[in-house]
């Protein structure tokens, strides 16, 4: 067998350092490595394997549309495009608006940036965003992220950051969560009044992502009625936090109309990972502005319809076998048993998360000074022998900085999801006492 570290460039990772198992197999939450290991996979992969692995209706979707058309450019119509737009908009209550099929997450934000400029007369436009974000990988997507692994590259795509409502290390020193969403918000109204006139829109994650940060219930529809009041565009970057992540199709569904942004982007979910796909939701107002403007970008793979057929095909497992409410059910029962695993492991700092099968677990030296493990966001090696000692016993984990993130298939069995608990807590008890 080649071996994959001596000729593929890794993300974000030193190359020298890279060293991983073959996978070669999937079945529901589980993945399979060259050797016949068996993993339970307690992140979705990177909070995308939302369906599990080698779901039967995608993968036979998949195999229907590639016997049928495998490929054709977006200037000819291709059916599973139009019906995947068409499912995407009822979902989300966007009637009357459009969808822009991208590659992934950061070109889906990249565009959406795109369109809020157009929609906006603001060609040049400012993009308000958060500090410990994550927009994705491009240059202008890292310009946006207020991400530690790109920082210093802002200026040349417009970008202005405020402070996250991160309310376990509150960057305005607020005695409650309620207070630092408040303050957070303001940062962001802020931003907008002391750039009144040049900004184009907000690009915020609606839940959350690798960052860890979740934010307080009370922040995201104060952060809609900012935007709103200034008559700035407001993005929702829903690339991990949709299709039943968070326990709604979309995150911010969670607030009903009161949190209902004027563009969404799309991927990971939603094709289950299956297939590489992004798109940007464009509410019937954004649409109606760029209806007879030339617009000025293109993908060639824009619309793939083998890449919309599987989206097409989750989105309709999603309905069909009733998982966004299974998740919302799972993550409730996954939430309490973290809160009540704090109780017993002192070097847990704080939980967070719940709305769905997606919970952040913050370790720390000491709970009463929330002493981190390590200087964000390095890694602690005692984490990342949790990790491997995890691995040995067939789970695979998923970290970053001091954070332990879960975010397991919707389709995960309840039992390999208590199971995996068990495991993470005598892992978690072996650290403390090695």
């Amino acid at each position: 067998m080649i071996a994959e570290r001596n000729v593929v460039l890794h993300s974000w990772c030193v190359q020298a350092d890279w060293d991983a198992p073959t996978i070669v197999g999937g079945r529901g939450a589980h993945f399979f490595d060259a050797d016949g290991r068996a993993y339970l996979d307690m992140s979705s992969l990177a909070e995308c394997s939302n369906l599990g692995h080698q779901h039967p209706a995608v993968v036979q979707a998949i195999r229907e549309q590639a016997e049928r058309l495998c490929f054709v450019t977006n200037a000819w119509g291709a059916a599973p495009r139009a019906e995947l737009a068409q499912l995407l908009l009822e979902k989300s209550g966007f009637e009357g608006g459009r969808v822009y099929f991208t590659l992934g997450g950061a070109d889906a934000n990249e565009h959406a940036v795109k369109f809020a400029r157009q929609a906006s007369g603001l060609p040049d436009g400012m993009i308000v965003t958060r500090e410990r974000s994550y927009h994705g990988a491009s240059y202008a997507a890292m310009a946006w992220s207020g991400d530690a692994r790109t920082s210093g590259r802002s200026e040349p795509f417009g970008s202005i950051k405020v402070p996250a409502p991160y309310a376990y290390r509150c960057p305005f020193g607020s005695a409650t969560v309620e207070d630092c969403a408040t303050r957070a918000v303001a940062a962001v109204a802020q931003a907008l009044d002391d750039n009144a006139g040049r900004c184009a829109a907000v690009l915020m994650e609606a839940a959350a992502g690798t960052n860890g940060i979740v934010a307080p219930d009370n922040y995201w529809p104060a952060l809609r009625e900012v935007t709103r009041d200034h008559g700035v565009w407001l993005i929702a970057d829903e690339v991990m936090s949709a299709f039943g992540r968070c326990g709604e199709w979309f995150a911010w569904q969670r607030y009903g109309e009161a949190g209902r942004p004027d563009l969404m982007t799309l991927a990971k979910g939603l094709t289950g990972a299956h297939l590489p796909l992004g798109a940007v939701v464009l509410g019937a107002h954004i649409a109606q502005r760029l209806e007879h403007e030339m617009l000025y970008t293109g993908l060639t793979y824009c619309g793939h319809p083998l890449a919309c057929a599987a989206g097409l095909a989750a989105v309709r497992a999603y309905a069909d076998e009733e998982l966004i409410e299974r998740s919302r059910r799972l993550g409730a029962h996954m939430f309490d048993a973290l809160r009540a695993m704090q109780a017993r492991v002192p070097g847990i700092g704080d939980v967070r998360g719940g709305a769905g099968l997606f919970a952040v677990i913050e370790l720390v030296k000491h709970r009463a000074t929330r002493e981190p493990l390590a200087p964000w966001p390095q890694a602690p090696p005692v984490l990342q022998r949790l990790v491997a000692r995890a691995r040995d016993a067939g789970v695979s984990f998923a970290t970053r900085g001091n954070l332990i993130i879960l975010a397991p298939p919707l389709v995960i069995d309840e039992n390999d999801l208590a199971d995996a608990l068990v495991l993470l807590e005598r892992l978690l008890r072996e650290l403390e006492n090695p």
